[in-house]
């Protein structure tokens, strides 16, 4: 199989985009309004030659949305202008609530957190194109890189978010293990032990949230397509927040961990090795630099509180592995993308009970 953008084959939002090679569209093909807006977005950029010389170039990468490159030609040379226009697809219900996604898409944008929002319209948005690499599997265990997605993590976690801040984590389980088994069969919920799932939640749900644990605002996915750094500032910019919510920290951690086993620009994209989770001293040399990167604290974290936070989230991997393992048995029914969605399932439902 043809080796394609992470996002395209896991998320539903999309974090990696490609060009369709050899597709250019007319602009009339996007919506009147949104065609309206960005030449009006146009006309005020100096360097554009010619606000209406708009050209459209569909990318591939997004599941439940279109997404458009848009660029136009510059004076004397330059680079060209672009923005990406993200028009919202249907059906999602089952994975994010995109009334919250769009908030906190704009919340983000205000607070220099992400792509700039430089325009909407009904079923849609203009975005800031960034000029940044999206990383790929082996920079995640980059030290370097590491480190800096590290602190960039810490900072995202400490963001104040508007809205409710209850955790999400157990009540998006149990909504996705309603939705699985309702679309499984039998042999299938055999298959993944289904109707154990609801008690494992439960017995999750008592041992993880006895104890105090930090709540912040958490990616729930950040996975190597989801993350971009500017090679020249070395600056870490986290994009795509679909599955953004407030959750334990440790789960965030644990998930982030958890993503380093998987390569999806392989030709066999569904199969994760778990042989590369990230071993103990990768994982404390991590977590130290995200406890060091707390701003209101001029202490450095002792052994202990490091310590602590390494079983933290050791003990969320097992809540990673039943939130994607559901996931994958949902995107099975839902997705046409040519992955092997019931074997990825397979493997993190194989690891739970291996890790359990």
């Amino acid at each position: 199989m043809q080796a394609l953008s992470a996002s395209v084959i896991r998320r539903l939002g999309g974090g990696s985009f490609m060009s369709v090679a050899g597709s250019s569209r007319e602009s009339g093909r996007l919506p009147r309004e949104v065609k309206g807006i960005l030449q009006s977005l146009a006309s005020g950029w100096n360097d554009v030659a010619d606000s209406k010389a708009l050209q459209v170039i569909p990318l591939k990468g997004a599941m439940t949305n279109e997404v458009y490159e848009i660029k136009w030609p510059t004076r004397a040379g330059e680079p060209a202008r672009k923005v990406l226009v993200r028009v919202y697809g249907e059906g999602v219900d089952t994975f994010f609530d995109r009334t919250d996604e769009i908030r906190t898409f704009e919340f983000m944008s205000k607070n220099g957190q992400g792509p700039r929002l430089l325009g909407r319209f009904p079923n849609g948005r203009i975005e800031e194109f960034i000029h940044a690499r999206t990383l790929s599997a082996s920079d995640l265990r980059d030290p370097e890189i590491s480190a800096l997605i590290a602190s960039k993590l810490r900072e995202f976690h400490d963001i104040e978010m508007p809205g409710p801040k209850n955790v999400t984590l157990w009540d998006r389980l149990r909504k996705f293990l309603n939705a699985a088994k309702s679309l499984s069969s039998p042999e299938e919920s055999k298959s993944f032990c289904l109707d154990k799932m609801e008690e494992e939640i439960c017995i999750l749900e008592r041992r993880l949230s006895g104890n105090y644990q930090r709540i912040g605002f958490c990616h729930n996915d950040l996975q190597y397509g989801n993350i971009m750094m500017d090679e020249e500032s070395k600056s870490i910019t986290i994009i795509d927040y679909e599955y953004a919510s407030y959750n334990p920290v440790a789960y965030d951690i644990a998930n982030h961990f958890c993503e380093m086993v998987a390569d999806y620009h392989t030709e066999t994209p569904h199969v994760l090795d778990f042989s590369k989770y990230p071993g103990l001293e990768e994982r404390q040399r991590f977590l130290h630099i995200y406890m060091s990167s707390d701003l209101y604290a001029g202490d450095q974290p002792g052994d202990l509180e490091v310590e602590q936070l390494v079983q933290d989230v050791e003990k969320y991997t097992l809540a990673s592995h039943l939130f994607w393992g559901l996931w994958g048995i949902i995107s099975a029914r839902v997705n046409v993308i040519d992955f092997d969605y019931m074997e990825y399932s397979r493997q993190r439902f194989q690891q739970y009970w291996l890790t359990k």
